[in-house]
C-alpha cells in the first residue's frame, strides 16, 4: 500500500494560540470527511507534505500543523511559553477553532507520539483512534540512547566524535552545554551538528549528503530546551497509558536508532487495544518507503473498524 498522490491544502491559516504563538494550520483532502491530524516530530521538526499522503483524501479531513516554534509556525524557534501542555492545549484549541467533535485518528511521529499519548491521556473522549511511528516516551533513559556515549554512539562512534568536537569546551552533558552554547555566535554552526546527527540516524541507508540547513535552529534549539527539562512531562506517559482503551496501531521499524524498539514493545504491552507492525529491514523515519506504507496500512485497518 503506497502513499497516497500529492495533495495541496485547500485551506491555510495561522492560529492564535496565546502567548504570542501563531500556529500554522493547514487542512487538505474532503472537507466533509472524517477529521484526522498529523504530529510531526522533533519538538521542532516541523510538518512536510507526506504526512498529507498517509491517509485516503476522498475519505478524510486532513488536519497538519507546526507546533509551537517549529515549521512556518511564529516565532520561529522561540522557547517562550512552550512546553508540553502548551502543545496539548494548541491540539484541543484547533479541534474546538475548526469545530471538530472527535478526531477520528491522532496520528504522531517520534516526538509527536508524546504528544499524541499526552493529548489522549488528557482529552480521552477527542479522541477516536491513534496510530503511532518511531515511539519515544521521552523517559531519560530514551534521551540517553541519543544523547550520551551509552548509546547510539556506540554504534555510530565517528558521527558521535564529529558531535562533540562540535562543541566548544565546557562543563556539563552534551545536551546541556548544547542547549548554553546555541544562543552563542556559532550558534548556527552547532544547530546544524544537532541536527545532523539525529538526521543521519534516522535512516537505514542515508544519503551522503543531508540538506538540514531549513529547519535545524528550531530543531536544536527546541529539542534542547525540552530535553533538558525532561520533556516537561509532569507524569511518566508508559504508567498511565493503560488508561486508553481507544484501538492504537503502532509501527516501529526494527532497527531504529533514534528510538530503540524496546519502547514500543512496551507500549503495546500496556495498550489495551493495541497492534504492533514491525517494519523488517527499516529505521526511524517516515520517509523510508517500508515505513510510509505500514502507515497507510494502520490507518487503513482503522477505518475499517469503523
Amino acid at each position: 500500500m503506497s502513499l497516497f498522490p500529492p495533495i495541496e491544502p485547500y485551506h491555510r491559516q495561522y492560529l492564535d494560540v496565546g502567548d504570542d504563538h501563531l500556529l500554522y494550520v493547514e487542512q487538505s483532502g474532503n472537507p466533509d470527511g472524517e477529521p484526522v491530524v498529523a504530529l510531526h516530530g522533533g519538538p521542532g521538526g516541523g510538518s512536510s507534505p507526506l504526512l498529507r499522503r498517509l491517509f485516503d483524501p476522498q475519505r478524510y479531513r486532513i488536519v497538519v500543523f507546526d507546533q509551537r516554534g517549529a515549521g512556518r509556525s511564529r516565532p520561529y524557534a522561540s522557547t517562550e511559553h512552550n512546553t508540553l501542555p502548551d502543545l496539548v492545549a494548541d491540539l484541543e484549541r484547533i479541534r474546538e477553532h475548526l469545530m471538530i467533535p472527535r478526531w477520528r485518528v491522532v496520528l504522531g511521529g517520534s516526538w509527536g507520539v508524546t504528544l499524541a499519548l499526552a493529548y489522549a491521556l488528557d482529552f480521552p473522549s477527542r479522541v477516536a483512534s491513534l496510530v503511532l511511528r518511531g515511539v519515544f516516551l521521552c523517559r531519560q533513559q530514551d534521551i540517553d540512547w541519543l544523547y550520551t556515549d551509552r548509546g547510539a554512539a556506540r554504534f555510530y562512534p565517528d558521527l558521535w566524535a564529529r558531535l562533540l568536537e562540535a562543541l566548544p569546551p565546557g562543563e556539563g552533558d552534551l545536551v546541556t552545554r548544547y542547549h548554553r552554547a546555541l544562543p552563542g555566535p556559532d550558534g548556527e554552526r552547532l544547530a546544524r551538528e544537532w541536527t545532523l546527527w539525529e538526521a543521519r540516524l534516522s535512516s537505514l541507508d542515508p544519503p551522503p549528503e543531508i540538506n538540514v540547513d531549513h529547519n535545524a535552529r528550531a530543531m536544536a534549539q527546541l529539542e534542547t530546551h525540552y530535553f533538558v527539562n525532561g520533556g516537561f512531562l509532569e507524569r511518566p506517559i508508559l504508567p498511565r497509558a493503560g488508561a486508553l482503551t481507544c484501538p492504537v496501531e503502532i509501527v516501529h521499524g526494527r532497527y531504529d536508532m533514534v528510538c530503540p524498539p524496546e519502547q514500543a514493545w512496551l507500549l503495546h504491552q500496556a495498550l489495551p487495544d493495541s497492534r504492533l507492525n514491525w517494519v523488517p529491514a527499516a529505521g526511524h523515519s517516515s520517509a523510508e518507503p517500508a515505513i510510509a506504507e505500514a502507515l497507510v496500512a494502520a490507518v487503513r485497518r482503522l477505518g475499517r473498524r469503523g
